[in-house]
């Protein structure tokens, strides 16, 4: 793999190529017409500028709806700096279009795991007034590493599950140094995104490398939060027969009710024929589940990071390895059977796809401007601790969403609300 990189003069960004702008843009015009919320939110922010002087870093998926998001937040004002948040989604068009357009990038397709850690070096070097996250890393690196440059931060927002765990976590621990809103967990963030956006997602990026039936295979899903939710059900769509690991007891509950077999993913294993991981822990797939598995098996991971599947342990299995095509990688066992992993264990839907659709991102972009600029202009009445996204934020998405496909819904009779605002219900 090429490790060329253009040191860009007018941004400094790290990049592969400028030259590929061009098809950079054609991607963000593409996008840019299926992403009207946050359209909305680009003209309105185009004139009250509400981050003018204001420095923003960004660690995401750098892909077309990325750099509308990151267009959008430059529009408001802002210095925007992006890093990648996955070695392996970055699109290097659309980056080399962003920085055509006076966003500063530190990313490339590929990166190794050390240019990672230094581009996220990188991006804090512009020292940053805010950030946007995606799996916490910015804002872990931060507290461990410069926590004197943590403190002058306003604050940050996170798009994953996986990283509000870990933010959580330090906000208990009493050792966030600046607030964070947990994007991820509005309403119009996980019911739509993790359940509809992975959903399809994940299939895409599977069904893309592998070109092979869904319909009539066993599908084990472990997880069924939104995200494996989202999965199943699209799994089951394609006439799948669909399995579910878990280890909440409410959870498994549901999953049944839904349809789906439950089980200990040491009985799945010997079962499945395709197997997805969406729990955000740490080696759910692992040895004792591998040597179970068919011939044939395939691996797919899409929670955030790329240690759901024990990769140490798929290698220490295997006796002989080999690239099949992109984005499959076989591993032959002993006794001579193959399971294959995909996108080598990271972001299915993003290392192997384009991630999630358009019009499922335009919710979740949108949430993420204006949860940043309510950040700013709120800094003085907040903590240090994980927020929750205003309520009046998530519904005035819900809203323009509304508004913007022409859909219009009923509203409380002035009776209504007198009712249910009162305990006395003798009317």
């Amino acid at each position: 793999m090429s490790t060329t990189k253009e040191i860009n003069a007018k941004s400094q960004s790290v990049i592969k190529d400028i030259n590929l702008a061009p098809d950079g843009y054609r991607k963000l015009e593409w996008v840019m017409g299926y992403m009207p919320v946050l359209s909305h939110l680009n003209r309105e922010f185009g004139q009250s500028r509400p981050l003018t002087g204001k420095t923003v870093a960004c660690c995401l998926h750098l892909e077309a709806k990325t750099g509308y998001l990151l267009q959008t937040l430059q529009k408001a004002g802002a210095r925007v700096v992006a890093c990648a948040s996955n070695p392996l989604s970055t699109q290097d068009d659309v980056v080399a279009a962003l920085v055509d357009s006076g966003i500063t990038v530190f990313a490339y397709h590929g990166e190794s795991i050390d240019e990672y850690q230094r581009f996220l070096g990188l991006a804090l070097d512009a020292r940053p007034d805010a950030i946007i996250d995606d799996g916490a890393d910015l804002v872990t690196l931060l507290h461990k590493e410069r926590p004197e440059q943590a403190r002058t931060i306003i604050g940050a927002c996170e798009e994953t599950t996986t990283g509000i765990v870990r933010l959580r976590s330090m906000d208990r621990d009493n050792a966030l140094l600046f607030p964070v809103i947990a994007v991820n967990d509005a309403y119009m963030k996980y019911l739509f995104d993790n359940r509809y956006g992975t959903g399809q997602s994940v299939w895409d990026g599977i069904n893309r490398t592998t070109n092979l039936v869904v319909a009539g295979k066993n599908v084990v899903v472990a997880g069924y939060g939104w995200c494996g939710k989202g999965v199943s059900m699209r799994a089951l769509g394609m006439g799948a027969r669909v399995i579910i690991t878990e280890i909440d007891p409410i959870k498994a509950n549901e999953a049944i009710m839904d349809g789906f077999r439950v089980m200990p993913m040491s009985e799945a294993a010997r079962l499945g024929d395709i197997f997805i991981t969406v729990t955000g822990n740490i080696n759910v797939i692992r040895q004792e589940h591998m040597e179970q598995m068919k011939d044939g098996a395939i691996l797919a991971n899409a929670g955030h990071f790329d240690v759901e599947i024990s990769k140490p342990d798929l290698d220490s299995l295997a006796v002989k390895r080999r690239i099949l095509k992109n984005n499959i990688e076989e591993f032959e066992l002993k006794n001579g059977r193959r399971l294959y992993l995909l996108a080598e264990g990271r972001l299915v839907n993003l290392a192997a796809g384009d991630g999630h659709p358009a019009e499922v991102m335009d919710l979740s972009f949108s949430l993420q401007a204006m949860s940043l600029v309510y950040l700013i202009q709120n800094r003085q009445h907040l903590g240090c601790h994980v927020y929750n996204v205003p309520a009046a934020i998530d519904r005035q998405i819900a809203w323009l969403k509304l508004k913007t496909a022409g859909v219009d819904i009923d509203t409380l009779t002035e009776e209504q609300e007198a009712y249910l605002a009162s305990w006395d219900t003798n009317l």
